[in-house]
């Protein structure tokens, strides 16, 4: 009972000793220590500083998507490749109105549904102009659909949207550009050569991040959608927003499945439209960065095959030039397995030193990257703690591994022999 109590305690002072050892080794060379773990340095600070870039891409874009709404479905009109539309005239494969009649009826995955066409054209009020600005002709949910916050005034009515009144909303952008007041509920600005009278002030758009369009000032102006397609029949999407994430890919069959019934096509009949959702541009992006991360740490995991033949080298080298102490302590009774664990735990400790470098290496990359200018994607770039922890293994796992041949090799000297040895 007494010998199985002292057992741990022998071990984790076997442990002990040997890193103590290792690390006086180490200190001892300490050039040629630095030298032998340059390959392992190398191999981890890439890893760190690839894998801290992808998180942060990550952590950008997931961030950017809820700005969009991470629930949001899109739906287009497109020529199909193949079957009776396939040469069809855009006028029979745009979307029409009543496509859309009673969707959310028949569509119980789906919140919302939001009409939109958009296009840029000067803006005027007064003296004061714009070049161009763009219009959203819109439904009143697409506030909700977006995440807009109407700041001031209010939301199209029903009979704005019904009757194509000519009201609109503008961000504060548009506001201070044209030297509006600041409270310009009721005052006028001329789209197209007509008068729209402003209702509501929206929140700015936070086009940034990867959706960022590079444009500088974007000035926005919403208007009821049925103002717009009285005025002009034209080309039009539409956004859904599902009920939850999690069923965002039943919403998209859902409306997948009505609007081949809507717009007549026949089973076996290309779609004439294309639906897809955030999510699953979400999903998409997350496996990309998965399989970049996998095809650079293989890559770079050629540094950490290097590095480890350089460990079994110099461990090599550190058999022959302690066989005469290896001979010394099987004299004295220590034995194979005693030797072993010594050798190695110092392949292993001399192999985390590299990775503590390498932590240190990554981090020093991902801040050189951050002050590269227009580098912003990576501003939210950091080493995740597992990302740490794997390091940490991947270094302990080459020490065995290339650690392994030379501890055996010292296990298994002759004592008589290494004493012998000049």
């Amino acid at each position: 009972m007494k010998f199985l109590l002292m057992m741990p305690i022998s071990i984790i002072r076997l442990i002990f000793q040997s890193v103590n050892l290792a690390m006086s080794q180490i200190w001892a060379n300490k050039v040629r220590s630095l030298l032998t773990t340059v390959g392992i340095v190398i191999g981890i600070a890439s890893v760190i500083a690839v894998i801290a870039a992808l998180t942060g891409l990550k952590t950008k874009v997931v961030s950017d998507f809820e700005t969009f709404g991470i629930c949001n479905i899109y739906i287009s009109p497109t020529k199909p490749n193949t079957g009776p539309l396939k040469h069809a005239s855009w006028d029979i494969i745009r979307f029409k109105p009543e496509h859309f009649e009673d969707l959310l009826e028949h569509c119980p995955s789906v919140k919302h549904l939001t009409r939109e066409s958009r296009f840029n054209t000067p803006i005027r009020s007064g003296d004061n102009a714009i070049e161009s600005a763009t219009i959203y002709a819109v439904d009143a949910v697409w506030i909700d659909i977006n995440s807009r916050e109407i700041l001031m005034g209010r939301p199209f009515s029903l009979i704005d949207e019904t009757q194509g009144r000519r009201v609109c909303l503008i961000d504060p952008l548009l506001r201070d550009k044209l030297h509006l007041n600041k409270n310009c509920i009721g005052e006028f600005i001329t789209v197209n050569n007509n008068n729209y009278r402003i209702v509501g002030l929206i929140k700015e758009n936070p086009s940034t991040g990867i959706f960022n369009t590079g444009r500088g000032e974007n000035f926005e102006v919403i208007i009821p959608f049925m103002t717009r397609y009285k005025a002009h029949e034209q080309f039009f999407r539409v956004i859904a927003a599902s009920k939850s994430p999690e069923i965002s890919e039943e919403a998209k069959a859902e409306i997948t499945f009505f609007l081949r019934q809507t717009r007549r096509l026949q089973p076996g009949d290309p779609n004439s439209f294309f639906v897809t959702t955030v999510e699953g541009h979400l999903k998409s992006f997350n496996e990309l960065a998965a399989y970049i991360t996998a095809v650079a740490s293989g890559i770079v995991g050629i540094s950490l095959l290097v590095g480890g033949v350089g460990i079994m080298n110099i461990m090599l080298v550190s058999v022959t030039e302690r066989t005469r102490e290896i001979g010394l302590r099987k004299a004295v009774g220590a034995k194979g397995s005693a030797i072993l664990t010594q050798f190695l735990i110092e392949a292993v400790v001399l192999c985390c030193v590299g990775g503590v470098l390498g932590v240190g290496g990554g981090y020093v990359i991902i801040q050189a990257i951050q002050l590269i200018p227009n580098a912003d994607l990576l501003d939210q770039a950091y080493i995740p703690g597992w990302a740490i922890l794997m390091s940490f293994g991947f270094s302990a796992g080459v020490g065995i591994f290339f650690g392994m041949f030379p501890a055996i090799k010292a296990s298994k000297l002759d004592p008589i022999e290494a004493l012998r040895h000049e």
